[in-house]
């Protein structure tokens, strides 16, 4: 089974790929997709609906793995991040795609068996479970790679 997994955000939006065969995952592509900050909200959205229909449409993934918009200090940032989680997840169900939400505690539970572990903890596991020499890069990715495993643990596939 092929998920994508996601790590909303406005400015930097990290996404993650892997293919799971038998309780295993292997990594497929990862990355980000950057938006400038002085561009208007509207088409920072749109670059974002643009680059990840375009992700989606190469690596036909078949199910979506989206992190929960958790509780932010600044209104504004969480507003846009939100905004970007619309566009993600109008992308997934334009596409077919199964979707699923999972919150950071949700994720850091599933990747490290510690709901609190921090984010390093988490990198360095995403990179144990996919094999991987280094910690995938930039922190986005990694952070999408590791919502992709903790849905794939969710199914058992």
């Amino acid at each position: 089974m092929r998920i994508l997994g996601i790590d909303p955000g406005t400015g930097i939006l990290g996404f993650g790929v892997i293919d799971v065969t038998r309780g295993q995952a292997v990594l497929v592509d990862a990355g980000v997709i950057r938006t400038p900050v002085h561009e208007d909200d509207s088409v920072r959205l749109l670059t974002i609906y643009d680059e990840l229909s375009e992700i989606i449409k190469i690596n036909k993934p078949e199910q979506m793995s989206v992190e929960k918009l958790f509780f932010a200090r600044n209104v504004t940032t969480a507003m846009t991040v939100a905004q970007a989680r619309g566009v993600v997840l109008l992308c997934g169900m334009q596409s077919g795609l199964t979707i699923a939400e999972y919150t950071p505690m949700q994720i850091k539970q599933a990747i490290t068996s510690y709901g609190k572990a921090d984010k390093k903890q988490v990198q360095e596991m995403v990179r144990v479970i996919l094999k991987l020499k280094e910690i995938p890069r930039p922190d986005d990715a990694a952070d999408a790679l590791a919502a992709a495993i903790t849905h794939s643990m969710t199914l058992r596939v």
